[in-house]
């Protein structure tokens, strides 16, 4: 029952070049004790946009912009076994990466 179970990795970061070296490290890890990969998957790369004024009496119309751009990634992991799913919790990895992991039936 075990080896039927499918997972589902949502990776999201502000950095596309971590998340791509994070991907690349769970696919080596997932594919190294035999399990099939399907992914990296971009998702839409989310941008929040801010304006602000630079000053707040006497220049009021002049104003700045920032944005923040949220880059996503998904990994499926078909036919896993219980070394896989113990070998992906006990990754570590680099600081700024958020990490959702599903277990889809």
């Amino acid at each position: 029952m075990a080896a039927k179970q499918k997972i589902r990795i949502k990776i999201k970061s502000f950095d596309h070049k971590v998340i791509d070296e994070t991907s690349k490290l769970i696919i080596d890890t997932a594919e190294r004790t035999g399990a099939m990969v399907a992914g990296p998957i971009p998702l839409p790369t989310k941008i929040e946009k801010f304006t602000v004024n630079k000053s707040t009496f006497v220049h009021k119309n002049s104003r700045e912009q920032f944005e923040m751009r949220t880059h996503c990634r998904l990994i499926d992991i078909t036919e896993s076994t219980s070394h896989t799913i113990e070998s992906l919790s006990s990754l570590s990895l680099p600081a700024g990466v958020e990490i959702e992991i599903k277990m889809l039936a």
